[in-house]
């Protein structure tokens, strides 16, 4: 499965972004989505999980400003940033897989095969 991120960009803090990611390649849906971001110098870190037939799961360091959201039909996932801080400034990406796994495996990076690019979220006066 081939992934495509779009959206990422500069915004002032306490702005809003929206990131974009599409599945191509592949007859087979993807099961569970998630969003990772990697800020200069760290380690790349969890951000959003949305896992088929579960609710989404996030960071506490974004939980009740970001919404990852998906569209199975088109699939597709979303995460709707707001309240938006300097310290989110990152490479965000997005990560897919075709089979469903538990919520404790969902939250690492190496639990996902399919990466999309990276987009670049920049949040500074």
């Amino acid at each position: 499965v081939q992934l495509q991120a779009s959206g990422g960009g500069l915004v002032q803090p306490g702005g809003s972004l929206r990131l974009s990611c599409a599945a191509s390649g592949g007859t087979v849906s993807v099961s569970d989505w998630a969003w990772f971001r990697q800020a200069p110098g760290k380690e790349r870190q969890f951000v959003a999980v949305y896992r088929s037939m579960s609710a989404p799961n996030y960071a506490d360091s974004v939980k009740g400003r970001f919404t990852i959201s998906r569209d199975n039909a088109a699939n597709t996932v979303s995460l709707q940033m707001n309240n938006l801080k300097p310290e989110d400034t990152a490479v965000y990406y997005c990560a897919a897989r075709k089979t469903r796994i538990v919520l404790s495996a969902a939250r690492l990076p190496e639990s996902y095969d399919s990466w999309g690019q990276g987009t670049l979220v920049t949040v500074s006066s």
